[in-house]
């Protein structure tokens, strides 16, 4: 397995690791700072430091998969399909030659994870203003994109001002965990109708905005920044219509 140091500190942007698989899904390490593609979050990119100083560009990053399709607890740097084909293919001369056992650091593009850090966490203040079950939803760099099971509208400027009111406010953002019998007792936590928080750990992770006052509690993997002031200036660019029980809000950064 690999360990997700980015589950307690989003922060980390780059730690030293050890190369123990190269499969075609990619580069996998002992250890990461590396976001893995899911929960609606895209995958972090960087770069692999070799011992040479050389970097190996990644350019997505996913879970693993087993035989069956499932998804493993291995976390596969994904390098440009020919150069993981160089390195999968081992009489080839290639400038990134990386073998099992070697020692890279491991370094994300911050800019571009900060900004998914800061739209993932206004997509929880989005769920606290608009209190529907989500049916889908894409945190991106660029925007991000929460589908409410709903079919009353909306308006954008109403949105986007009560987000404004909740960054100013600067409620402190917190990683915690329940049990899978405190998240069964409390089954309201979970807002996502499409997907489920993973069990069988005999922990999952929360997400909690607000301390005093709660904003909202609910299972997430993903990264988010430690403070609603930390969000900036994020709007909602757009409401879309997207069937009969659906409620489509796009969120951007203010221009």
């Amino acid at each position: 397995m690999t360990q997700d140091l980015f589950r307690q500190n989003a922060y980390l942007t780059e730690c030293t690791a050890t190369v123990t698989a190269i499969k075609p899904q990619g580069i996998v390490l002992d250890r990461t700072v590396f976001y893995s593609l899911g929960g609606g979050q895209a995958g972090d990119t960087g770069v692999l430091v070799l011992a040479d100083g050389s970097e190996l560009a990644i350019v997505d990053t996913r879970k693993g998969k087993a035989d069956d399709g499932s998804f493993t607890q291995e976390i596969c740097h994904q390098p440009l399909s020919k150069q993981l084909e160089q390195l999968l293919n081992q009489d080839q001369h290639d400038a990134h030659k990386l073998k099992v056992g070697d020692s890279v650091t491991a370094r994300i593009d911050w800019v571009r994870r900060h900004r998914m850090m800061r739209f993932h966490t206004a997509s929880h203040l989005l769920c606290h203003i608009v209190p529907k079950l989500v049916n889908g939803c894409s945190i991106t760099p660029d925007y991000a994109r929460i589908d409410f099971n709903m079919t009353e509208a909306l308006d954008k400027e109403t949105l986007s001002a009560a987000i404004a009111k909740l960054v100013a406010a600067k409620h402190p953002v917190t990683v915690g965990a329940i049990t899978d019998d405190e998240l069964d007792a409390n089954p309201a936590l979970i807002k996502s109708m499409s997907v489920q928080p993973p069990r069988g750990s005999g922990q999952i992770r929360t997400i909690g905005v607000g301390t005093d006052n709660l904003i909202d509690l609910q299972p997430c993997g993903g990264t988010h920044v430690a403070n609603t002031a930390e969000i900036g200036a994020v709007i909602v660019t757009k409401i879309e219509k997207k069937s009969a029980m659906t409620r489509r809000v796009v969120l951007g950064f203010a221009p």
